[in-house]
């Protein structure tokens, strides 16, 4: 072909425009001398350029034909421009698939496979298949026939003479018959291990459910009896000789390559169990030992080979416990468990070209189907089909997922298994990553019949379709629960209250029907507040089952919305926030604290939807509220009832604040270091009850003695209150202390101060619908015997005469936290030679406090309680650690300035800088503190009321699981946990407090 020197010819301008990529090369293929009758035919080019890939297609068009001999040469390019089958078919596997270009290559002849095209040719089953692969008499010969049908059924489909569900049934009838095949084969080869037993073959998971990929391993289980005559053990040894040897069959790589491999590993036992069973041995384990996931897989099982009668009573069989697996305990945390695995495991880079695994991707459909599936099946024979597709076609006829919601996820489930088909085609490689090379996409989104700007419409298509997934796959189980009780569209098919009542069952709550009385109230009628709980409340209900209190989440959804109905920026806060609802639904469903804090004040809500609503309140800003309000208030009730409203607040802040970082949100994880969550939640609650305490404060004084006490008046905080460490059901321990002011006398001082404390308690304990904050004095000197009050040289004169040593031990606790600054800042110089003595502590002061220690875990506490599981008191727990290292605070405190601290965690660290502990003793400690101090805030937040052990109630045990990071059913690792730590600090204790 000449051509003028530095113009491009014709033929150069014509493959670029019919979307050949290098249209040199295509050129000089076309230059070959056994192109020269076709090289300008205008058929032929716009065949190839019809292709997914035009380059890739010529090149394999140009191997055939060199593959050939030279006498059939121009057979098959003559047949190629006149049959336009054939022309369609060939030139369409080649321009998708280097693999079968290879095997044409390979096997030349081949090609004619692809010029019929009869009736039978469009749609073959298992016995046109069985027919192509009867003359395969060794593994090679089975390789070749299988890449010919193979062959055939990818032209089918780049054609699109057969849809994606056709492809995969083909695909899966052609597994059908290359399992007979094999076991034809292995059965040839030891025909004395195959007249010793009847073996079948059991298809599970895509070929089981008539739905296989292009290259996918073949799941399957055998189940074998002896033959008649034969003795049990030698029949199953030979069962198991012609399984292993059909499986090697299909498995090992030849010249010819391999077929796939046979995955037996979802029999019972997994890999650890014999390869083949009987059918008794089989119902055994099912019946004894299986797990959710099992019962999951044998929805698909399916006989495909060897002896049909057995592998036939071996589906009826299991049958009946694949439809009674919903009814099992953890039924649908189980297999929500098992789908967030199969998550976890997909590494970092790879989750967003994930078409199988990721969000939005494959397994989302399928696992949500089969959900419903093994629900409804029990009672429902017509979902009872291994195909995805028909399962959800059933679904949405049966009224058991809504029409709209069905069309939408069976659109995209084709897209994206059609996808997975021809990412797989090109080199017939097991894979479900969308590649991320340019002519990978191209050919990729050419192939799906996107040709205007390929790669930027697939990558569209694909997160439209996966975005649909995401959204639909979870709101699948809830919204016909809705559509059950709203009755909005005569005629349509919903979910009968028998069916509705199961699926709430399965789905966790513990009463169904109460569930659907609050459906209907929130949902039922045709106002705009009826439909957007109708948009909202499928996704709410799902982050409820994804807790361990549904039943609580839904009801408290329903009181927070008749409470807030009917204010217009409830629901639009929910529907148009992203976090918010989710949040909602995570604080609602955790327990009883924070729901009880929000009910009483349900406009606290809108914490939940502002992107820093979560975050603390600096102590300042808190003040500054609270003494503005008292301020405006016109008597003490009234300004402290505010006080006490803003704390409520507050605290709803905090324990949201909690259980968001502890259970984490589908937008952000949940927060790796436990110990940031216990100091967040201990500087919160501590500056709140400060901030309670100065309104109080303030409240009382002026209403007796307006802007002045006659006295300077300061709370001291202690014990946890002091160390910044309260939790949600901790009482504030304190000192009061006075000095009077000058020219006041003494006692009337002493009077007003006593009144004030008296008045302020008072206060804070009054009964409203706010929790109130109980204040305790008896940390104080002489303990409830002693005065309430006392000046700054009272103290000074009871510590040096009478202090005791457990005494200068509570007060490392000791911070101002209310009233006089100054005089706050008085004590603490006051009690620093006390709690940190310059010459450290002598051993008769160790020895005290080491016997007062013994004593205490002897004598407190109570009677029946499991010492490795209280919090406080028991093994390694709060006062085991909290001990230890106030001995050294005491010891070493004088020397080293960061043991100045009323806080555990800073003292530990500050000891393990000066070398006071080893790191590891430290962290050991450390990590029990901090497990204790979750344990006590999680019984708190799940009873609403304070607790130092573990819930017996086995809900509530879980909902501490959930919010300590268990998964449903793993209270005991949880339990196992706590001992474990526990007992490791208990080791440390025993060394570094009692001495060895």
């Amino acid at each position: 072909m000449t051509m003028v020197p530095g113009r491009r010819s014709s033929t150069f301008t014509r493959l670029l425009r019919h979307g050949f990529t290098d249209p040199s090369a295509a050129e000089r293929l076309l230059d070959l001398p056994d192109f020269s009758s076709v090289r300008s035919d205008s058929v032929l080019l716009d065949a190839l350029g019809a292709t997914a890939d035009p380059d890739l297609a010529l090149r394999g068009l140009v191997r055939l034909v060199e593959a050939e001999e030279a006498g059939e040469r121009q057979i098959l390019l003559d047949t190629l421009v006149t049959a336009k089958p054939l022309r369609d078919r060939l030139l369409g596997v080649l321009g998708a698939s280097e693999a079968l270009g290879d095997h044409l290559a390979r096997h030349p002849r081949d090609w004619q496979a692809l010029v019929t095209y009869e009736a039978a040719d469009l749609h073959p089953g298992i016995a046109e298949f069985e027919g192509e692969l009867a003359g395969a008499d060794d593994p090679d010969a089975l390789r070749v026939g299988y890449r010919r049908c193979l062959l055939s059924i990818a032209a089918r489909d780049v054609c699109g003479t057969t849809d994606v569900a056709e492809t995969a049934a083909e695909l899966a009838d052609l597994a059908t018959a290359t399992l007979r095949a094999a076991l034809r084969i292995a059965s040839a080869a030891a025909p004395e291990d195959a007249a010793q037993c009847r073996l079948a073959v059991v298809a599970m998971g895509k070929c089981g459910g008539h739905e296989l990929n292009y290259v996918s391993d073949v799941d399957v289980i055998f189940v074998a009896e002896p033959a008649d005559g034969a003795e049990e053990s030698k029949a199953m040894q030979a069962a198991t000789r012609l399984a292993s040897h059909l499986m090697r069959i299909c498995s090992d790589t030849t010249v010819e390559g391999t077929i796939w491999p046979v995955d037996a590993n979802l029999r019972p036992e997994g890999r650890n169990g014999p390869l083949v069973r009987t059918l008794s041995s089989h119902l055994a384990y099912y019946q004894r030992w299986a797990k959710t996931w099992e019962f999951q897989a044998l929805l698909k099982a399916r006989p495909v080979a060897g002896d049909r009668a057995l592998g036939e009573e071996y589906v009826e069989a299991v049958s009946p416990l694949v439809w009674q697996a919903a009814d099992r305990e953890n039924f649908v945390p189980d297999v929500q468990k098992m789908r967030r695995r199969v998550v976890d495991t997909i590494p970092a880079d790879r989750v967003d070209r994930e078409l199988k695994l990721g969000p939005g991707g494959l397994r989302d459909v399928e696992f949500a189907v089969q959900l419903l599936q093994l629900v409804h099946g029990r009672s429902d024979p017509a979902l009872r089909s291994g195909s995805t597709l028909e399962a959800l076609g059933a679904l949405a006829e049966g009224g058991y997922v809504g029409r709209v919601d069905a069309v939408q996820l069976d659109d995209a489930y084709r897209f994206l298994r059609a996808m997975e088909h021809r990412i797989q085609l090109y080199r017939l490689r097991r894979t479900h990553l969308v590649p991320d090379e340019e002519p990978d996409l191209r050919r990729l989104g050419r192939s799906l019949g996107l040709r205007t700007d390929p790669i930027a419409e697939l990558n569209q298509a694909w997160r439209r379709h996966a975005s649909v997934v995401r959204r639909l796959h979870e709101k699948l189980f809830y919204r016909p629960l809705l559509d059950a009780v709203a009755q909005l569209a005569p005629g349509e098919s919903r979910l009968s209250t028998k069916a509705a009542t199961a699926r709430l069952v399965a789905l966790g709550y513990e009463d169904p029907a109460a569930a659907l009385r609050h459906l209907e109230a929130l949902s039922s009628g045709v106002s705009r507040k009826a439909a957007i709980q109708r948009t909202l409340l499928p996704v709410l209900l799902g982050w409820f089952a994804d807790s361990a209190d549904p039943d609580a989440g839904l009801l408290g959804f329903r009181k927070v919305s008749d409470a807030l109905g009917k204010t217009p920026w409830y629901l639009r806060l929910l529907r148009d926030e992203g976090a918010a609802a989710e949040n909602l639904a995570r604080v609602l469903s955790a327990g009883r604290l924070a729901p009880d804090l929000l009910l009483r004040a349900p406009e606290a809500v809108s914490i939940l939807g502002d992107p820093q609503g979560l975050a603390p309140r600096s102590r300042e800003h808190l003040e500054q509220e609270v003494l503005a309000a008292v301020g405006r208030a016109d008597d003490a009730e009234t300004a402290v009832a505010v006080v006490r409203g803003v704390r409520r607040r507050e605290l709803f802040r905090t324990t949201a604040a909690d259980l968001i970082g502890s259970y984490g949100t589908e937008e952000s994880p949940a927060e790796p270091d436990p110990g940031a969550l216990v100091d967040r939640v201990g500087s919160a609650v501590t500056d709140l009850n400060a901030v309670t305490i100065a309104g109080a404060l303030r409240a009382a004084v002026r209403a007796e003695w307006g802007d002045t006490l006659p006295t300077r008046f300061a709370v001291i905080g202690m014990g946890r209150f002091g160390g910044h460490e309260l939790g949600y059901g901790s009482d504030a321990d304190v000192l009061f202390v006075h000095e009077p002011r000058e020219g006041v006398d003494e006692q009337e001082a002493g009077r007003a101060a006593n009144r004030v404390v008296s008045e302020m308690r008072r206060l804070l304990q009054l009964p409203t619908a706010d929790p109130p904050l109980l204040i305790d004095p008896d940390l104080r000197p002489e303990g409830k015997n002693g005065p309430l009050v006392r000046t700054l040289k009272s103290y000074g004169a009871y510590y040096r005469r009478w202090s005791l040593g457990w005494e200068s031990q509570a007060l490392l606790r000791a911070e101002p936290m209310a009233g006089d600054l100054d005089l706050g800042a008085q004590f603490v110089e006051l009690i620093d030679p006390l709690r940190y003595p310059a010459d450290g502590l002598g051993e008769d002061a160790v020895r005290e406090i080491r016997r007062l220690k013994a004593r205490m875990e002897s004598e407190r506490l109570p009677r029946g309680a499991d010492p490795t599981l209280h919090t406080k008191l028991g093994r390694g727990g709060l006062s085991d650690v909290e001990w230890t290292v106030q001995l050294m605070q005491m010891r070493h405190g004088h020397e080293v300035p960061g043991l100045r601290t009323t806080r555990t965690r800073a003292a530990l660290a500050a000891a393990r800088a000066a070398d006071l502990i080893s790191e590891d003793d430290a962290q050991t400690l450390d990590e029990a503190w901090v497990l204790a101090t979750r344990v006590r805030n999680a019984v708190m937040l799940v009873r609403g009321r304070p607790g130092d052990t573990f819930p017996s109630v086995p809900r509530e045990l879980s909902a501490v699981g959930r919010y300590l990071g268990y998964e449903e059913g793993h209270v005991g690792d949880m339990l196992d946990d706590y001992r474990r730590v526990t007992r490791r600090a208990r080791g440390v204790v025993e060394e570094r407090f009692y001495g060895g």
